[in-house]
């Protein structure tokens, strides 16, 4: 797929037969003890908190700044979490707006009904610019950041020294060797039933409300 036919609300990502990656950005404090078990572990993670989920990984480059941002970021973590999980996420969904004819009220009732945020934001080049099309975020809140740290998870990796070499290859101007390291991401097709392909096309349409249909 060539960057002019793209859909510009696509889901794209690194998956198997069992899982999708996902990508987070951590402190030491929180990844360490990740790495180690292979989950999230509570504390220091706080399962109250919202978290954002990332499957595109130049769009978690251009968050954290190659992993140097800020020391609150500067751990990459690839989370492989199952397909199942995935789908449940965007089926509990809603988008992080509201339509412009809801009222406040309305809104405020559909968002609190759903643990699940959705947001699409500019995709990223190389070069951490904007493309034309959109990566998605999901956003775990409540019963869903459970069922992440909980059920979902399958390994966490630690990529930040992959981030760090790209990063140090594109300061060098070697293009050409970091775009050779970038993780292989394609068009997100689900392997174990329709549903979530239907899901994914209507999070493509970007329905402005609420998805009811759970």
């Amino acid at each position: 797929m060539t960057l002019t036919n793209i859909p510009s609300h696509q889901i794209r990502a690194q998956y198997d037969a069992h899982t999708i990656r996902v990508y987070q950005a951590y402190s030491d404090e929180i990844a360490e003890p990740a790495l180690r078990a292979g989950k999230f572990v509570t504390p220091p993670f706080k399962l109250e908190r919202m978290t954002w989920i990332k499957p595109s990984f130049l769009w978690m480059m251009y968050r954290a700044g190659w992993g140097y941002k800020d020391s609150g970021q500067q751990r990459i973590l690839a989370i492989d979490i199952t397909h199942e999980g995935f789908a449940w996420a965007l089926e509990h969904s809603c988008l992080s707006h509201a339509e412009g004819t809801m009222s406040k009220e309305e809104w405020l009732n559909l968002k609190h009904s759903k643990p699940v945020r959705v947001q699409w934001d500019p995709e990223r080049d190389l070069q951490l610019q904007a493309l034309p099309y959109r990566a998605i975020q999901i956003g775990l809140s409540g019963e869903a950041v459970n069922l992440y740290v909980n059920t979902w998870t399958k390994s966490i990796s630690d990529v930040t020294p992959l981030a760090h070499q790209i990063y140090a290859l594109l300061q060098a101007g070697d293009t050409a060797a970091a775009a050779a390291l970038l993780p292989q991401e394609r068009e997100y097709m689900p392997l174990y039933g329709e549903n979530l392909q239907a899901v994914q096309s209507d999070s493509a349409g970007m329905s402005p409300a609420c998805r009811s249909d759970t």
